[in-house]
């Protein structure tokens, strides 16, 4: 057995014992070490709940975990904290929200020096072996055998990292990953300790390549239209209507395998992709499938499935056409919500299923108390072992937290947090903004239009700000960083840092922001900016561009000026990072060096807006219909900009 580092033995030693442990915990922990289940965690990555007929998918079967359904516990509420891959898998590993363990976004890297369940399960005497997608960048601690696929892995002849090494597979991954959990309890296993196994598929993960046995699935029948795939996401706040993760709009051809047509209108340009995307992931999710049952078929064979707690799950939900998207990150139903198939005969009711709402950061105090250790007293999740077993407790949660923190980046996502209950979920988006949604998940369950504001729902919305309120304070996260910044000279400034420079001001992006004032009255026919700008670095893509506003919402600023590095004009409209509209560049040779003296000139009436650069003019049209301007000011993308003092001019 790999051996822990001294503060992690220590931390350890001193989490031994028993106390805390609810009965049934109790009754596991008094058993001998032989009566301690083996632990199977099987984890696909973007498998959707409802593409798994075992919770009523009207788009594919999945008979091997129906099995798994038929032959154990299906939970019907369980929720992501963070539905994004990397994120979610530390808190699974961990037992603690985002804010706890560290890792927010995919960009993280994990800490691998804390306590995780793992490293307690091989402290109490199992091997620990972890198999497959690991994507949180540190190497894997706490396991006796791991490899792992390098970030997010390949579908054929994949790479692979074992214990350090790099070596190349040749074949499909979700059978290769499956070969290699066989092989290992086959030949390698301490047949004298029980074993944890985390076998983590990269499928159906984009960009959903199926291997040549199930290419051919659905050849003949289209799938299935979901109920909202034409929503215009009218009903809603702003982030819904502006993201990169549409069918229509965002699947590239990397994702449909080719283009389409020629002579399609728009809607059948839709559907067309739709059905060359959700063809490829129920392919992938059918290898998935069909590899569980070999893997059942190997644990019934040598004897091991009735002592094996069998868990099948995925990181997070997915959107399969479900409002006209792919990928997942929003706290709608589809993406929050995961499967998880839990068999494990001595202690479930064949074909149960279980309705309490619970949380991947669940997980690892349940593994731990069916091992009989003892969960250390910062994890947040709660042992399921209760709910396994056909109980729940009086005292059991009623209500769900969750926080994205990921943006900006792909799919542009505002950061947001929330919280469900049986009936009804919260959403706050907050970065940038402040906006509310409010769904009553019984008469809306496709969560279609929000009654935040309506006073029929002032008192549940009361309640629930102070649920969330009252979560926020109970899990530790009570300061969140809106990206907004006080200074005495804006009235609204985002993720920048300003300075005082003579008359003008120096702005430094983080990476990217912008400072905005408030005009004194509303300016409805013409306005004209001018101010000169330099930049403080010469590398990479610094720019400095003057910015203006009907809002002071990033998502529908103007931005002129010039990207210093790139050596273009621009012309922008929206947010970086998010939906950001492309309006006219023109590449010019430049001294990145000077100062440039820059005029925006926007014509409401005409809806027209001209930048001139030294002399040199570039024009397009407006690409929001604005009645007036409200806010100008300066914005910056990884950069550090000097801006000179700005003269503001209309009516």
């Amino acid at each position: 057995m790999s051996q822990l580092p001294r503060r992690d033995f220590l931390t350890l030693a001193a989490l031994a014992g028993l106390a805390g442990c609810a009965p049934v915990e109790r009754r596991l922990a008094a058993g001998r070490p032989s009566d301690r289940p083996n632990i199977l965690f099987i984890m696909s990555d973007d498998h959707a709940a409802h593409a798994i007929s075992a919770y009523g998918s009207r788009i594919n079967q999945t008979p091997n975990l129906d099995r798994l359904a038929r032959e154990g516990m299906r939970f019907d509420n369980c929720f992501v904290t963070n539905a994004i891959c990397a994120p979610s898998r530390a808190c699974i590993l961990t037992g603690k929200f985002s804010h706890r363990n560290g890792h927010r976004t995919n960009a993280d890297t994990f800490d691998g020096s804390q306590i995780t369940f793992p490293k307690l399960l091989q402290s109490a005497g199992y091997e620990t072996i972890l198999i497959g997608k690991w994507h949180l960048v540190s190497d894997p601690t706490g396991f006796d055998y791991w490899n792992i696929l390098p970030g997010q892995g390949e579908y054929h002849n994949p790479r692979m990292i074992e214990m350090g090494e790099r070596v190349r597979c040749e074949g499909y991954v979700t059978d290769i990953l499956t070969d290699m959990a066989m092989d290992y309890l086959e030949r390698k296993r301490d047949r004298n300790r029980p074993f944890c196994m985390m076998l983590h598929h990269k499928a159906p993960h984009r960009a959903w390549e199926p291997d040549d046995k199930h290419a051919g699935l659905y050849a003949d029948r289209d799938v299935p239209l979901p109920e909202t795939f034409d929503d215009d996401w009218s009903g809603r706040a702003s982030p819904a209507a502006n993201t990169t993760m549409t069918i229509e709009h965002d699947l590239v051809t990397a994702d449909t395998k080719g283009d389409p047509p020629e002579g399609l209108s728009p809607q059948e340009r839709k559907r067309w992709k739709y059905q060359r995307y959700i063809k490829d992931y129920l392919r992938c999710v059918a290898s998935v499938d069909e590899n569980v049952g070999r893997l059942l078929d190997y644990l019934k064979r040598s004897g091991l499935l009735d002592d094996t707690l069998v868990v099948y799950t995925s990181d997070q939900g997915f959107f399969l056409g479900d409002h006209g998207w792919f990928d997942k990150r929003f706290m709608y139903e589809e993406s929050l919500r995961m499967p998880l198939l839990v068999r494990y005969p001595r202690l479930i009711e064949p074909g149960s299923a279980c309705d309490a709402l619970v949380q991947n950061t669940d997980f690892a105090p349940t593994f731990l108390a069916l091992a009989g250790v003892a969960a250390p007293t910062d994890m947040q999740g709660r042992s399921l072992v209760p709910l396994l077993s056909g109980a729940t407790p009086a005292d059991w949660r009623r209500s769900v937290y969750y926080h994205f923190y990921e943006y900006p980046a792909v799919h542009s996502v505002r950061r947001h947090y929330g919280v469900r209950t049986r009936r009804y979920k919260l959403i706050h988006f907050y970065h940038q903004m402040d906006e509310w949604e409010l769904f009553d998940l019984e008469k809306d369950p496709h969560e279609l239009h929000s009654v935040y504001g309506d006073p029929a729902y002032a008192a549940i919305q009361a309640e629930l700000k102070a649920e969330l309120t009252r979560l926020q304070r109970e899990l530790g996260e009570t300061e969140i960083d809106t990206g907004f910044v006080s200074h005495p000279d804006f009235d609204v400034a985002y993720d920048v840092e300003i300075a005082r420079s003579g008359e003008g001001y120096v702005l430094t992006g983080r990476p990217h922001g912008f400072a905005l004032k408030k005009t004194a009255r509303p300016l409805r026919e013409r306005v004209r900016l001018a101010c000169n700008l330099r930049s403080e670095r010469t590398e990479g893509l610094q720019n400095g561009l003057l910015a203006l506003g009907a809002t002071s919402d990033a998502a529908n600023l103007l931005k002129c000026g010039v990207y210093i590095g790139a050596g273009d004009y621009v012309i922008l409209h929206g947010a970086f990072g998010g939906r950001e509209e492309d309006l006219v560049r023109l590449p010019v040779d430049f001294d990145k060096d000077k100062t440039f003296d820059v005029i925006v000139q926007v014509d409401l009436l005409r809806r027209e807006v001209a930048l001139s650069v030294d002399g040199r003019t570039l024009s397009a049209p407006l690409s929001k219909r604005w009645s007036e301007v409200n806010y100008y000011g300066y914005a910056v993308f990884n950069a550090k900009t000097r801006f000179g003092p700005m003269a503001l001019e209309g009516r």
